[in-house]
């Protein structure tokens, strides 16, 4: 099992959008704070991505992924900030908005939005922003974003699928380079899809989520002693191996659910729970809710 699939299949990568920006002179266009990821791709010239953590500036052939439900800005000034959503939302899916009359700076940009119950629940263990230099590879995610904007500026038979394709090419690839690049650093599922050694213990738990592992089971398939292990996983995921596996079940529960209200005593045997009672409180710990509680209010939504 490929832990990265896994986790993006359960996300649900639903919808996207992408537009051009050509832009000069000082400006500033400010983004409001919405789930999913952003993207952005310079082509030309500089700016800077201001958020409220920290200010990154983008050179050409950058690329940033921009996670988290916060404000931020693409500026070249500190000046009155044009509204994003006004201004890509009177540019068509694929063309390309002009501020200042255009010429220095080029890029391209977009979202990504998750149809996953729990999307946001797992993105908030993505770093606020992700950027890759140019020259660490983000040059080659060029390709997909043009062939993107293609696709939404002149549909053909068949470009849905091509786009759908290609935006979750685009999000891998992407997260693919953050794991490579020497300098990331970081706490979460992410960050063990990098490391040599928990990475064939998250792919046997993603491949058997039912299977009742113990540490010493996981620490086998690492190849390192429990104390070494459980201190690792811990160290670059945040949290301990089996809590990891509870919080990993419970979400795949939760979409379970959410796709087909089964009955509750039979998801709770497929992944591992001896006991409804067992599996309802391990339910309420990580969703916030009792089973029932989350399948009532699925019905009360629908």
């Amino acid at each position: 099992m490929d832990p990265m699939s896994d986790i993006l299949r359960l996300l649900q990568p639903s919808s996207y959008g992408l537009r051009g920006l050509d832009a000069a002179g000082p400006w500033a266009i400010a983004f409001p704070p919405a789930p999913g990821l952003k993207c952005y791709a310079l082509q030309s010239g500089a700016c800077w991505l201001q958020c409220e953590h920290a200010a990154i500036r983008l050179e050409a052939g950058d690329l940033a992924l921009v996670s988290g439900a916060e404000r931020f800005s693409l500026q070249t000034a500190r000046v009155p900030a044009v509204d994003a959503i006004a201004l890509f939302g009177a540019t068509p899916p694929g063309e390309t908005a002009v501020v200042g009359g255009g010429g220095e700076v080029r890029g391209l940009g977009g979202f990504f939005k998750f149809a996953g119950g729990q999307a946001e629940r797992m993105l908030a263990a993505l770093p606020p922003v992700i950027h890759l230099r140019a020259g660490s590879g983000a040059d080659d995610l060029q390709w997909p974003i043009t062939r993107l904007m293609r696709e939404l500026r002149s549909p053909q038979p068949g470009g849905d699928l091509i786009a759908q394709h290609l935006a979750q090419t685009l999000l891998i690839e992407a997260l693919r380079l953050h794991l490579a690049s020497p300098d990331q650093r970081g706490v979460g599922w992410l960050y063990a899809l990098g490391d040599p050694r928990l990475r064939p213990a998250l792919a046997a738990l993603h491949a058997e989520p039912g299977r009742r592992w113990t540490l010493a089971m996981l620490a086998a398939v690492a190849g390192m002693s429990r104390t070494s292990f459980a201190e690792r996983f811990r160290s670059v995921v945040g949290e301990t191996p089996i809590d990891y596996l509870t919080r990993w079940r419970m979400l795949l529960a939760a979409d379970r659910l959410r796709q087909d209200p089964a009955p509750i005593a039979g998801i709770a045997a497929e992944f591992g729970y001896g006991s409804e009672s067992a599996f309802g409180a391990a339910f309420k710990r990580v969703i916030g809710k009792s089973p029932v509680r989350y399948v009532q209010q699925l019905r009360q939504a629908a």
